[in-house]
């Protein structure tokens, strides 16, 4: 752990020392705060209810973003091999990036805790569904750092990285919204699949062992993915 603690520090202080960083952290809150308070003065209700539905979408564009250089950029510039020849495992390698992008994705969602703190001063807020959806956000955001982190781990291209990372990331946003497209045999599970409505139903303020399990496997099939990856590389 170690070694995890080591590299996981060294891929945040990167974060924050590049004007990238900064870039889609701003982009990220004026997305997320435009929407939210344009339609929170609009419906006149004291709750985060469109900033949870706009969320996983937020998320899936930018998250990968955020990780496509974690692999791509040291297999372009050849330090992962000199990473390699140091007393480092492939384990200690990709939790220390996987925890350093989750890390920064908490760190994306500080700034909004200002959103139910602004509202709490016009209506009564429901602290369920607040506590709820920060958590959900907090799950779905690993979920993503998962996913972009095995993108990350498929190529050198830094671009192909984020382009790979984003169609798997609105696949899964939006595949239980299409549910009309699916045989009824398969529409449960396919309604299962999708990040969104299990993110949804932790935003409403219940936290449901199912909902928590899934995003759970998909962070391990993320990690487990990129194991793969990185070891046919080698």
């Amino acid at each position: 752990m170690q070694q995890v603690k080591h590299i996981f520090k060294k891929e945040l202080k990167d974060y924050f020392t590049s004007p990238i960083a900064y870039i889609v952290i701003t982009i990220f809150l004026m997305v997320t705060g435009w929407f939210f308070f344009m339609t929170f003065f609009l419906n006149n209700q004291a709750n985060l209810r469109n900033f949870y539905g706009l969320l996983p979408f937020t998320f899936a564009f930018v998250i990968p973003a955020v990780t496509m250089r974690l692999f791509s950029e040291e297999m372009s510039i050849g330090s992962y091999e000199v990473l390699l020849t140091m007393p480092v495992s492939f384990r200690d390698i990709i939790l220390g990036k996987f925890l350093a992008g989750s890390a920064f994705v908490a760190a994306m969602l500080l700034p909004t805790l200002s959103y139910p703190i602004t509202i709490s001063f016009v209506g009564n807020l429901d602290l369920g569904p607040i506590f709820g959806g920060y958590v959900g956000a907090i799950l779905l955001g690993a979920a993503y750092t998962a996913v972009g982190l095995f993108a990350s781990s498929l190529t050198r291209n830094q671009i192909v990285a984020f382009i790979i990372g984003l169609l798997i990331c609105f696949s899964l946003t939006l595949i239980d919204k299409m549910l009309l497209f699916f045989p009824g045999s398969v529409v449960k599970v396919i309604g299962y699949i999708g990040a969104d409505y299990h993110f949804q139903n932790i935003a409403k303020g219940i936290l449901d062992s199912r909902d928590i399990l899934y995003f759970a496997s998909l962070i391990f099939l993320g990690l487990y993915g990129t194991a793969l990856a990185m070891a046919e590389k080698k």
